[in-house]
């Protein structure tokens, strides 16, 4: 699904943020991408949905080359692609169903497609009757399960989640990986940035580790590594 060759990326100020990254993601697979701050994790993602593009290298997606992709073709990528982040983004004067419905808007969705697909979205996170509710009026946990509800209103083909429980209790970052462990039973691709170690070493899953911005080790079943 996800291959990105020799993959570099060079920032104005002459930072190398990603190295030479080459790797494979493949369809339905569940990976968690670790390494200290600064090691590359949030440009390897914004890298995958092309809010950056490479300095060198390349990334393909489904089968595309990312790179040649031209206006409407970036939203059908990012269409396929749900994001969850750390500090929610949520509008704090929408409602969570207009939160979610805004996700819908963007790629021209009906009224009708609206109303169908953003309570069954809602509903899947366990927040069926919380839909009027305003950010404010949220716990944090509830928060985020609306922007995980957001990602997943277009049923995309992969959720990516940059330090989606870095703002959570520790029963409630449980309870949102429950609901992605559950989405990836179901067909779609999760990869997920963190530096949650005990959620990492718990759930044995496949582990790509970062450092100044190279992959230094991939592991199928992995832990967060030694050094925590």
């Amino acid at each position: 699904m996800l291959h990105m060759f020799n993959v570099t990326k060079i920032y104005p100020n002459n930072v190398r943020a990603v190295h030479d990254v080459t790797l494979r993601i493949r369809r339905g697979e569940f990976v968690f991408l670790v390494g200290p701050s600064g090691a590359g994790k949030s440009t390897l993602i914004k890298l995958i949905y092309r809010e950056e593009l490479p300095s060198y290298g390349q990334v393909y997606f489904n089968g595309r080359n990312t790179l040649r992709l031209k206006g409407r073709e970036v939203l059908g990528l990012r269409r396929s692609i749900g994001l969850v982040f750390q500090d929610f983004r949520l509008l704090p004067q929408r409602t969570a169903f207009e939160n979610v419905a805004l996700a819908l808007e963007v790629v021209g969705a009906s009224g009708r497609q609206i109303k169908k697909l953003v309570p069954e979205a809602l509903k899947r996170v366990g927040l069926g009757q919380k839909g009027y509710c305003y950010p404010s009026q949220l716990s944090g946990g509830e928060q985020q399960r609306v922007c995980l509800a957001r990602a997943i209103v277009r049923n995309p083909l992969l959720i990516v989640a940059d330090e989606p429980t870095g703002n959570l209790d520790p029963d409630t970052a449980w309870g949102l990986m429950e609901l992605l462990e559950q989405f990836n039973r179901e067909g779609t691709t999760v990869l997920i940035a963190t530096h949650a170690w005990d959620i990492v070493n718990k759930m044995q899953k496949r582990v790509i580790a970062l450092e100044n911005g190279r992959v230094v080790r991939d592991e199928e079943r992995g832990s967060y590594g030694h050094d925590l």
